[in-house]
């Protein structure tokens, strides 16, 4: 009976455990929902692939950004870049999460390298959530989209030679 009595305080524990963690989690399907919103807004004439991001910051305030593509293609503007200079200019330096959306009906999309190192660089421990559009996720960090990655923390550490700026 003791036996008994203690898998049923585990049960009961474990239940309160993944209900904390579920009502911890009552945002993710939102923003989700916001970046497929995002996307709506996509200019992609070229391309056809439309993306949309959504940049929640640690206050709750949520950015959004959408893919803007132009004529001389390197120019355009992924999702997940646009909505983080939108929450830079807005004086964010500090994120919680971002979750990118798009048309990707069999799998979950996932940002370029290019987004990748751009979001790497305010931090590698915050959460990104692939979807789809059926609003399935994936969650991800940055470290895990970047592993062994170069940010700004390692412009700070002792080198062997120190350059000095000639202008």
């Amino acid at each position: 009976s003791t036996l008994y009595f203690h898998l049923l305080s585990l049960i009961f524990s474990l239940n309160r455990h993944l209900q904390r963690k579920e009502e911890n989690e009552d945002w993710i399907k939102p923003l989700i929902h916001q970046s497929q919103g995002a996307k709506e807004f996509a200019y992609c004439p070229y391309s056809k692939f439309r993306v949309g991001a959504a940049l929640l910051a640690h206050d709750g305030t949520v950015f959004t950004g959408c893919n803007v593509e132009n004529a001389s293609y390197n120019l355009g503007l992924c999702a997940e870049r646009t909505a983080i200079a939108k929450a830079v200019s807005g004086g964010y330096r500090s994120f919680k999460a971002i979750a990118i959306a798009s048309d990707l009906e069999d799998q979950f999309v996932s940002p370029c390298g290019g987004c990748r190192q751009f979001m790497r660089e305010f931090g590698d421990h915050w959460s990104v959530y692939l979807s789809k559009p059926d609003g399935s996720y994936k969650e991800m960090t940055i470290e895990d989209l970047l592993p062994v990655s170069f940010g700004p923390e390692d412009l700070k550490k002792k080198r062997f030679i120190n350059v000095e700026n000639a202008f």
